[in-house]
């Protein structure tokens, strides 16, 4: 399994690169509220991108006949469930609300970007070694 979870630690530094920038950023701005907004956006993000990539990788190593629709799911699961979360915050006046939103995106990208350039530099063979 750790073979394909080789990815998860590029995606976990770009993670901490973002919390050292906008963390700092957010208490300045908005105080500690803005500072665990961003922690909660980054934080959020990054759980449901190892969640995903670990019930990813258990079903292909267990299931492999299973893996597009527990995929899937998973990806359903794990956008309702950041709605959900976004949801309840909004709802409760919270000031770091703002933050959290705004770090949900950049998160996603950030990560997705740390995705790519892994993906562009990993030797990946074709067949099976």
């Amino acid at each position: 399994m750790r073979k394909r979870l080789r990815h998860l630690p590029a995606g976990l530094i770009a993670m901490a690169a973002l919390l050292v920038v906008t963390v700092p950023l957010a208490l300045w701005r908005d105080g500690g509220a803005g500072a665990a907004g961003a922690v909660a956006g980054v934080a959020l993000v990054t759980a449901s991108y190892v969640v995903s990539g670990l019930v990813v990788a258990w079903t292909d190593l267990k299931a492999r006949h299973l893996l597009m629709p527990v995929a899937l799911a998973t990806y359903v699961l794990k956008f309702a469930v950041i709605g959900v979360a976004m949801w309840f915050v909004g709802g409760s006046g919270w000031t770091g609300l703002s933050w959290m939103g705004a770090l949900v995106i950049a998160a996603v990208v950030v990560w997705m970007a740390a995705h790519a350039v892994w993906v562009w530099r990993a030797k990946i063979p074709y067949v099976e070694l």
